[in-house]
């Protein structure tokens, strides 16, 4: 039986391009080819180097920030990365910060799953863990 395959996951924002940049330094994508920034741009869309799956911005007047780990607004998603290692964790999460993530949950030292809850510059949260 055929199944839909997931191709990109798109995040609402304030501000498309500031998120776009982002996510783009953070987790080294590209624009989509034709896809570069303009000004005023409303949809944008990055991609890995294999162009697998991608990540897309809409423009949008209304976003909630999440204000999880609280439950005044939930986080209703959030985007799981991976590093290698404890200490590729402590790289990212100063890599993280210096681009403008907010830290919302550290689990750094448990021994099983090493792991850091942040919020994105527009609320949205994303993990980094040790997997």
């Amino acid at each position: 039986m055929a199944v839909p395959k997931l191709r990109s996951f798109v995040l609402d924002t304030t501000d498309a391009y500031g998120l776009a940049e982002f996510y783009r330094q953070l987790l080294g994508l590209s624009y989509r080819k034709g896809d570069e920034p303009a000004a005023g741009s409303d949809w944008l869309v990055l991609e890995p180097a294999d162009g697998s799956w991608q990540l897309a911005f809409q423009q949008t007047d209304g976003v909630r920030p999440t204000t999880w780990p609280g439950d005044e607004v939930p986080q209703q998603m959030h985007l799981d990365t991976a590093v290698d290692s404890v200490e590729e964790l402590d790289r990212q999460h100063e890599r993280a910060l210096s681009l403008g993530a907010t830290l919302r949950f550290d689990r750094s030292d448990d021994p099983e799953e090493p792991l850091r809850v942040y919020a994105d510059p527009a609320g949205h949260t994303f993990c980094v863990f040790v997997g």
